[in-house]
């Protein structure tokens, strides 16, 4: 097995995951490209990597699902090696809705979907990096969002809610597994150009909130992606149970 860096980068196959795998690939590291259901972009996602001269596997695995998620990481075991980095980022949205009209099957949804998968891949990876467990140490990143502490009234306070409990995940797994060798942080992406708007019943939404914006415009995946690779990198070397906002002031 090669000495190469290996990451793991949940719901890759679109938007700041696709970002994010493609640019790991770029720096050397053999990447995971986990998704559940869009096949084709997963592949497309592969091709493009493999294209540039990196590596990477593709995984098909519904990350709220534990024996997906078991599944997942043995998988990477075998192919790609030591697990050195894991973006969380697989996450959903549904429809706009005052929590008036929600049923308790979204809100369930919502948070198993966003949070137990979070927990579960977080679970697995600790047990592979953590030297308590004859790991070499590690780096997890947690794909956030700025609606964590803005609430998203009026349109998602399930899913904010969900983000608000990624938050607290990274603070304590981060005190959790400090001394290790795993260092923990979270980006909270604010209103960033992808198909989760659509999602949403709002593709445009980016378009109708832009001058809330200080910087006047949304964000794009790639500006993600830096900032997530910068938080697993050695750069951040003294950085854990930290959050990076990146939402143009807002």
């Amino acid at each position: 097995m090669s000495s190469q860096k290996v990451a793991i980068i949940t719901g890759a196959g679109r938007g700041i995951g696709a970002a994010t795998a493609q640019l790991f690939a770029s720096k050397g590291y053999a990447v995971c490209i986990n998704y559940k259901s869009n096949l084709k972009s997963a592949n497309k996602l592969a091709e493009t990597i493999i294209a540039q001269g990196g590596k990477c596997i593709t995984v098909q695995a519904d990350v709220s699902c534990e024996d997906d998620v078991t599944r997942m990481f043995s998988t990477v075991d075998k192919e790609l090696g030591a697990l050195s980095i894991l973006v969380n980022n697989a996450g959903i949205l549904k429809k706009q809705s005052r929590l008036e009209d929600m049923t308790a099957d979204r809100i369930n949804s919502i948070l198993v979907n966003n949070v137990t998968s979070y927990f579960l891949c977080c679970r697995e990876a600790v047990k592979r990096m953590s030297t308590r467990h004859g790991g070499f140490g590690g780096v997890i990143v947690n794909v956030s969002s700025g609606a964590s502490r803005s609430g998203s009234p009026n349109e998602y306070i399930d899913y904010a809610a969900s983000k608000g409990a990624i938050d607290t995940l990274t603070k304590g797994l981060s005190l959790e597994v400090a001394a290790e060798g795993i260092r923990v942080n979270c980006v909270r992406p604010g209103l960033i150009h992808t198909d989760m708007h659509a999602d949403g019943g709002e593709p445009e939404r980016i378009e109708r909130l832009k001058n809330i914006i200080p910087l006047k415009r949304g964000g794009q995946p790639v500006e993600v992606a830096e900032a997530i690779y910068w938080l697993a990198s050695e750069k951040s070397s003294f950085s854990t149970g930290n959050y990076l906002d990146l939402a143009g002031g807002l």
